[in-house]
């Protein structure tokens, strides 16, 4: 058939005489584009300006590689020959009669060419591909020729016929070859000549506003963090996410529920009718049973599934784009994407159920054997082994603890859901109840706490000792249960017990010193945190090393020695970022300092950015840590005090009220807190002060107390320095005074500015 057909952005067949074979016309147009697609202009855009000659389209089904090449057919101004490859394309005689007529669309093709194409023999290699070659360079236009499905090419004949072309690719045109899998084209040879630019899953993969956008066009109107929970589990794969809308446009979804897994009527149709047909019977018990594991390599599976060579296995479905996602740049480790994994898992489950425990306990074998502990606990939950658990935990929970995986942990708390259990694993039980009491569960704490105490011969606990009194003993004294006389006692004898170099020692020595500061004896109370500090650090307790440094800034703020509390406050933030304790419970005290010595140097974005997630983080401090809980809402409080913000200075101290069972529990934070609620008492209404002073001179008003020009002040501020010298001048004459050193004297006077911001407390430069 010669069908004319032509496309508005396709290559047109050659004018003149039929071409003296048949081909299929519809393999040598661009497809249209749907109507419903997504635009991928920022990709189509890469394409139209890509300096390579081969671009490397390689995905698994569902990524929209089809879509993106028509939609860079209709964008772009050069002309597209085009074939779409099937596996009859393994003949090399019905391949290079294709790519002929595409080619004949862009520019002429030698009548000889086409003539030797009549009839297979010796003159295709003598005659045709040479002259397709030649037309190729000579092409004076510059084009696009696409190869759609090109990893369907097996045959030596098609590939070879296919490379010789691409060797003759002019410059500013190029060659696409477009599959799921990467095709056999010599890709590491043109890769290495800087001539390639290869597309793969990640970058094919929707971003949230392109899902937003698929979605919308499917019916589905979801708000942002919906959609980003389904690109999180689709990892962005397009025919995911439109499968998704189509799943829930066909079920209730008054719940609220948008979540989409594997097992998804429609999802599971797909995978199986794609990726996961033409499979074999082994290869698919293969991913059923490696599907248990998460993370995988070779010997791994090797071990887990009691098979042989699993590498090469996974090397080749990674070369054909089985959803298995890399995990490292060097081909070892790998994992199935979320939803196959799923549709994996719930197969392993209906046909094989019986040999996960078997699966999981020989992956947890060889986990241990290679020394990775936290790895290990989660098969052998999965197998069942609650001993081999408990020990597991107990050998890594505090150095996760410290490494900033509390979240992790918690997850890992979940195995011993059965407090009757925990009597048996005491050791499970103290660490578990600390963790609850970060997270400002009390009754939890508690109950874990009374089982630890219960159980507490279980034996010695890894990182604690000879057995978990000692750190029953800490616990004991964080929690601070019966005032702060007892949670001396409980410290001393933490420490008296706990060996030089266990984790917990250092916060013992944290606790120490703090109740120390309770008691208001600052200086004997730093010195002691000065030495938990220098112990968490030589221990690696970074966790604990952070609240020592943020008590320290306390103690240093509360002598007014703010150079002092400033420095140990961005230590303790540079700590967290650097150990990922961001999102600790008790980075919430450094964030309140840190925002308080921001407040003063200005940067006030900065500073209500701690003070926000300060806020959020205090939520979890409860009375299950009652004086940290108070610290972190004091230390708040008199940000916002600073910040003349009394409404949220008062919120705070109610909470405070609520924390604190009697006004002696927590030694001098009573005190401090009747002091607060007096400054409070004593600030002007909100939009009222004695002065007059404008919303714009009262943010000006701090910074006239720092060693800041007139004009570094208005860089802080973002605006001029004859704004600021304006705005001082009209503060002067508000506050009856005559320079800045009166002014801030006299709005000290008047509670216009925090009182340790006063006077006293800086050395002002007279000369804006």
């Amino acid at each position: 058939m010669s069908d004319r057909e032509q496309h508005p952005r396709g290559a047109r067949p050659a004018s003149g005489p039929a071409p003296p074979f048949d081909f299929v016309a519809s393999k040598v147009r661009p497809p249209a584009v749907p109507p419903d697609s997504v635009s991928r202009i920022g990709l189509v855009n890469r394409l139209r300006t890509s300096s390579s000659s081969i671009v490397v389209l390689a995905a698994p089904a569902g990524y929209g590689k089809t879509t993106l090449l028509a939609q860079w057919a209709m964008r772009d101004e050069r002309p597209f020959a085009w074939v779409s490859i099937d596996s009859r394309d393994n003949d090399p005689v019905i391949l290079l009669r294709h790519l002929a007529i595409a080619l004949g669309g862009v520019g002429p093709i030698a009548r000889s060419a086409l003539d030797a194409l009549v009839s297979p023999g010796p003159t295709i290699w003598r005659v045709a591909v040479p002259c397709l070659a030649a037309a190729v360079e000579s092409l004076e236009r510059p084009f696009v020729m696409v190869l759609d499905g090109a990893d369907l090419l097996e045959s030596k004949e098609s590939v070879d016929a296919v490379s010789t072309l691409a060797d003759q690719i002019p410059e500013g045109s190029l060659l696409v070859v477009a599959g799921r899998a990467t095709p056999r084209l010599g890709i590491a040879r043109l890769r290495a000549s800087g001539r390639l630019f290869e597309i793969g899953p990640d970058m094919l993969a929707l971003s949230r506003r392109e899902a937003h956008l698929l979605l919308r066009a499917s019916g589905v109107e979801l708000d942002d963090a919906e959609v980003a929970e389904l690109v999180r589990r689709t990892e962005g794969w397009p025919a995911g996410l439109s499968l998704a809308g189509l799943s829930m446009r066909n079920r209730d979804t008054a719940d609220g529920s948008v979540s989409i897994t594997g097992e998804d009527r429609y999802v599971a149709e797909y995978l199986r009718s794609e990726p996961l047909a033409d499979l074999t019977a082994d290869t698919l018990a293969f991913l059923r049973r490696s599907s248990v594991l998460g993370a995988m390599c070779g010997s791994l599976c090797d071990a887990a599934l009691e098979t042989e060579n699993s590498g090469p296995r996974l090397e080749s479905m990674r070369e054909s784009n089985l959803f298995l996602v890399p995990l490292d740049d060097h081909g070892e480790w790998y994992r199935y994407h979320h939803l196959l994994e799923d549709l994996l898992r719930h197969d392993l489950v209906q046909r094989e159920g019986e040999q996960i425990p078997a699966l999981n306990q020989r992956a947890a074998d060889w986990f241990e054997a290679h020394g990775e502990l936290e790895a290990a606990l989660d098969p052998a939950a999965e197998s069942g082994d609650v001993d081999r658990v408990a020990r597991i935990f107990e050998s890594v929970a505090l150095k996760s603890y410290h490494g900033g995986h509390l979240t992790t942990i918690e997850g890992w708390l979940e195995h011993f859901a059965d407090e009757a259990q925990l009597a048996r694993y005491p050791n499970v039980a103290a660490l578990g109840s600390w963790i609850h009491a970060l997270r400002g569960r009390r009754a939890v704490a508690d109950r874990w706490l009374l089982a630890a105490e219960a159980g507490s011969d279980g034996g010695p606990l890894p990182g604690g000792g000879a057995s978990p009194r000692p750190c029953i003993a800490v616990l004991r004294a964080a929690m601070c249960r019966d005032g702060v006389e007892q949670m001396m006692s409980d410290a001393q004898d933490a420490l008296l017990e706990l060996p030089e170099d266990s984790q917990w020692r250092p916060a013992a020595l944290v606790l120490h010193g703090v109740v120390h500061v309770l008691l208001g004896d600052d200086e004997h109370g730093d010195l002691i945190l000065a030495m938990a500090a220098e112990e968490a650090e030589r221990l690696e307790a970074h966790a604990t090393r952070l609240v020592a440094l943020g008590e320290r800034s306390l103690v240093a703020a509360h002598r007014r020695d703010h150079s002092r509390a400033d420095a140990f406050a961005f230590e303790a933030r540079d700590l967290a970022r650097a150990n990922h304790l961001d999102d600790y419970p008790t980075s919430a005290v450094m964030l309140a300092v840190c925002a308080r010595a921001l407040i003063r140097q200005g940067r006030w974005d900065e500073a209500l950015a701690h003070l926000t997630t300060a806020h959020d983080l205090s939520r979890s401090l409860t009375d299950a840590m009652p004086w940290l809980a108070v610290q972190a809402r004091l230390e708040l409080a008199r940000a916002h005090i600073t910040l003349r913000d009394a409404e949220s200075a008062r919120t705070l101290l109610a909470e405070i009220d609520h924390i604190l069972d009697s006004p002696a529990q927590l030694g001098v934070l009573a005190e401090q807190r009747a002091t607060l609620g007096e400054q409070i008492d004593t600030m002007p209404l909100a939009g009222q002060n004695a002065s007059g002073l404008t919303s714009a001179e009262l943010r000006v008003l701090p910074l006239l107390t720092t060693h800041l020009t007139f004009r570094e002040i208005g860089g802080r501020l973002f605006v001029s320095r004859n704004t600021i010298k304006t705005q001082a001048i009209s503060i002067y004459r508000k506050l009856g005074v005559c320079g800045r050193s009166d002014a801030i004297e006299r709005a000290y006077e008047l509670g216009l500015i925090d009182p340790e911001l006063g006077p006293a407390s800086v050395d002002v430069i007279r000369s804006g």
